[in-house]
């Protein structure tokens, strides 16, 4: 059944739903030759690439954590929340990156990451200090089980899997006070206890510092994992045998008490201020639990981040591969437009983040002969979907994956890479299957890929840091010939560059809001194995229709339009510049390989 657009606040207009964001690694995205480390991404170096954005079509930057942090996750263990790690820069340089930022009429989004501390924060380590420490109960220790016969080990309190670890215990073992600490994602990250009142309270006090200096908003870490089950009891046993750790998402994500604590947040803090929220909540996709903190009167946040698709090649756990299909991300996709529109709740739009691989080479054909083909194939349809949209820094040129095998594994830098290859080399080095497996899922799947410098251009280390500085990660060897400046700068009379693509549609997007924002899904191509259709029309009593046909496929392939939607012109074709004429509108259409199709129908 067709909704009827004005019947609840889908379609109501809000800036943060027009927005497009973009997300910045700050690492690898720009250096500057007076870094505090050579060779690593500055604050300074994100403020001298604003035009960039600008230019991009960009309205909102989200920026991956840049507070003080020993760095054991990438900044995502953080030691002081109101500090700015000295690599990336100073407080000052954050208040001119506001500055900058207002004065082309952008924004900043942090990225706040208050499931867990890192083991160097003050608050963990007064915790630490003794089992009578005022703080002891801003983070969750339990003392062991028993102890092992035959060494004397501390038995951890149940049988929990490390997220970034997925073989080893999710608890730590502090000699010191003899009991364990959760630490669901590394041992240097302690989970903080948010039963404890005073926890919250310096939550919501950090949430303020930065709202108060100009930030927009944040897009919030795991925060579906806050709320954990009491008791802590054990997992059901998942992986193969031999495994004494499983994973425990039931007992941890979506918690008895999270939307308590999410609506406690908007209550104290969120509605007073004008934000935009996108909570990181993997694990979930129930309707109705989802639409509990992103329906329109839920008072928790303004969307999340689904991870269906995301996930569509995994088993129990994130580094395990699985084939899938095409129709299996249309009907997710499908689902979630519809399900939005229907339940009044909002979308975040992405394929693509510092958590996964490279959407290129994922989701298409990253191969030389496809690769600018399949960025704009996936750029036509990330751009007229409905929601916030979200683009990843790089996505935007179509940088891919890292060359298989051609890597050596100690240039990986990710801890869950580290973690998930020393431990398979304990377990199989004897087992060389077992072994080409796990090298095939890093090759496919490690975090790594999305965390290679930007490539600015064609100079020495793609113009990311200076000639003579080594970046604190290799750059892709492919830079010479994707990188910004070409695309930028392409002048080809026939194709617009994957970048050049992205800006057209950013600006098509924004021209025609009612329509690809907040306007009517429905799916036109569910039988078919290789195209994805979809029409997409207007919230407003102009009922402005437009279809979008999608090739995900490496062969030419035909697709009917349905009854009812005849296509007045066919604007774009993602292999030419100019108009897609000569196109049937009505009947059957061919779609070349990796080809996406815009047409308007009224």
């Amino acid at each position: 059944m067709a909704f009827e657009f004005g019947s609840n606040s889908y379609s109501s207009p809000k800036w943060w739903k027009e927005s497009v964001i973009y997300q910045i690694y700050p690492s690898s995205f720009q250096s500057t030759p007076d870094a505090a480390i050579p060779g690593w991404g500055t604050i300074k170096g994100i403020t001298s690439r604003l035009d960039y954005l600008q230019s991009l079509g960009v309205d909102v930057l989200w920026i991956s954590p840049i507070f003080q942090s020993p760095q054991a996750d990438m900044g995502y263990d953080i030691s002081d929340y109101k500090a700015i790690d000295r690599r990336y820069g100073t407080l000052d340089d954050v208040d001119e990156l506001i500055a900058q930022l207002k004065a082309r009429n952008m924004r900043l989004m942090m990225d706040l990451v208050v499931n867990h501390t890192s083991d160097h924060h003050a608050w963990f380590r007064e915790s630490r200090a003794s089992t009578a420490s005022p703080k002891r109960d801003w983070y969750h220790w339990q003392p062991p089980r028993g102890f092992d016969p035959d060494t004397g080990r501390p038995l951890p309190p149940n049988n929990w899997a490390r997220i970034l670890g997925e073989y080893s215990s999710a608890w730590t073992w502090d000699e010191g006070s003899g009991e364990f600490f959760l630490s669901l994602f590394t041992a240097e990250q302690p989970d903080l206890n948010w039963e404890t009142p005073a926890v919250r309270e310096a939550v919501w006090d950090i949430m303020r510092f930065w709202l108060d200096r100009g930030v927009c908003g944040y897009r919030l870490d795991v925060i579906n994992m806050i709320s954990k089950v009491p008791g802590y009891p054990d997992a059901e046993a998942v992986l193969e045998t031999g495994h004494e750790y499983h994973p425990a998402w039931k007992y941890f994500v979506n918690g008895p008490r999270l939307h308590e604590f999410l609506r406690e947040m908007h209550d104290q803090v969120l509605a007073k201020y004008d934000t935009i929220t996108v909570g990181e909540m993997p694990g979930i996709s129930d309707d109705s639990e989802i639409l509990r903190t992103v329906g329109a009167n839920s008072q928790e946040l303004n969307m999340i981040f689904i991870f269906d698709v995301v996930d569509i090649d995994r088993h129990a756990v994130r580094m395990t591969l699985r084939p899938w299909t095409v129709s299996e991300m249309k009907a997710i996709t499908s689902r979630w437009q519809r399900t939005m529109i229907e339940k009044d709740g909002w979308n975040s739009v992405f394929i693509e983040n510092h958590d996964n691989p490279r959407s290129i080479s994922r989701y298409a054909d990253d191969s030389d002969a496809w690769r600018e083909n399949s960025a704009r194939l996936l750029s036509l349809m990330q751009t007229t979907l409905g929601g916030t949209l979200f683009v990843y820094q790089g996505e935007e040129i179509g940088m891919r994956n890292l060359p298989p095998v051609e890597w050596p594994i100690d240039e990986f830098k990710d801890c869950e890479t580290i973690n998930y290859w020393q431990k398979t080399m304990a377990l199989y080095k004897d087992q060389p299957e077992r072994v080409a497996e796990a090298r095939k899922i890093i090759d496919t799947k490690a975090r790594d890929h999305a965390r290679t410098p930007m490539q600015w251009d064609a100079s020495a280390n793609a113009g990311f840091c200076p000639a003579s500085t080594t970046p604190w990660m290799t750059v892709n060897n492919d830079y010479k010939q994707i990188n910004a400046a070409a695309q930028q700068n392409a002048d080809s009379e026939s194709t617009l560059s994957p970048w050049q693509w992205w800006q057209r549609g950013l600006a098509d997007r924004k021209e025609h809001k009612d329509v690809f924002v907040y306007g009517d899904f429905e799916d036109v191509s569910a039988d078919h194995e290789k195209v994805y259709a979809y029409v997409r029309t207007s919230s407003t009593d102009t009922k402005e229709k437009w279809v979008v046909v999608l090739n995900f496929s490496g062969e030419e392939q035909s697709w009917s339009l349905p009854d009812g939607v005849e296509v007045k012109s066919w604007v774009a074709s993602t292999y030419t510049k100019a108009k897609a004429e000569g196109r049937e509108v009505r009947g059957a259409v061919t779609l070349k390989p990796w080809e996406g199709l815009l047409g308007r129908c009224q």
